[in-house]
């Protein structure tokens, strides 16, 4: 099951970064799908093809961050593809896994600490808490705001010591974009469809796996939980929860996160045309 099996299987992952990181938060995935024969890509949002380093000097590709030209890129990379590919995305990656599902791409997703699509209104107090910094003043709307080392600590590594947790800030923390955040975090207020929308009813949707941490602030499993619900189609929509805080992908366990993720997508991908 490690490996693609036949022509109609996928043979390609594709790995979706979320907020304050970019994709080198699967440094660690790619080449242990890689060792399993896979292709993995691992999109960079327009603007983001740069270093960390780079971003932090220069947030102006942040601050200009649209979700439909993300959506638009990632769909313009896959359907370039000789088959659907397994797609996987953390935090806001995962809202946009969800997004490519529902408009037909990919053979099966799997949306690691989602951001919830537009519809699901369960907001845990911990949530408030973590968007808090960008929330606070609408004058964030138009910039690229980033989080101070506690904060980071609060939201995505609070299951870590402050050493360990400083470490990871260090090689991965870059700006969100303030935009995009208010956007969804207004999206159940909005009258009418907002870029965050799926359809629930979609009963040609491909597989969908829903991985919440249990110890998420950003996105606790109340809102994984309630996310998953939604989905009234008659396409598969799993849910599990594994230990371990927001930053899954990048923290202690990530293996077994990433192994359980590969092998659920393989078990019920939809298989590739003749």
């Amino acid at each position: 099951m490690a490996t693609p099996a036949s022509d109609a299987a996928p043979n390609t992952i594709v790995l979706i970064h979320g907020f304050w990181v970019t994709p080198r938060a699967w440094e660690n995935w790619k080449p242990r799908y890689e060792a399993k024969g896979y292709t993995v890509l691992t999109p960079a949002y327009p603007g983001f093809e740069v270093e960390v380093e780079a971003l932090r000097e220069d947030p102006k590709p942040i601050e200009d961050l649209e979700v439909t030209e993300i959506i638009d890129m990632l769909e313009n990379i896959i359907g370039k593809l000789d088959r659907p590919p397994i797609i996987m995305g953390h935090s806001a990656g995962g809202l946009f896994t969800q997004i490519l599902l529902d408009h037909g791409f990919g053979a099966a997703g799997v949306a690691i600490n989602s951001a919830p699509p537009e519809g699901v209104k369960v907001v845990p107090l911990s949530e408030v808490r973590s968007g808090f910094p960008i929330l606070k003043n609408p004058a964030n709307r138009h910039r690229a705001v980033g989080f101070t080392p506690e904060q980071w600590h609060y939201v995505f590594a609070n299951t870590l010591d402050e050493d360990e947790s400083m470490a990871l800030y260090e090689r991965y923390h870059v700006p969100a974009s303030g935009k995009v955040f208010w956007g969804s975090a207004l999206a159940n207020i909005h009258p009418g469809k907002d870029d965050t929308y799926v359809d629930f009813d979609n009963d040609s949707r491909p597989p969908l796996l829903l991985i919440v941490g249990k110890e998420d602030h950003l996105f606790p499993p109340k809102v994984g939980h309630s996310n998953a619900k939604q989905y009234n189609s008659k396409s598969v929509t799993d849910i599990v929860e594994f230990d371990g805080p927001h930053l899954l992908p990048a923290t202690p366990g990530w293996e077994a996160v990433a192994d359980f993720a590969l092998n659920w997508a393989l078990e019920h991908a939809t298989p590739a045309p003749a």
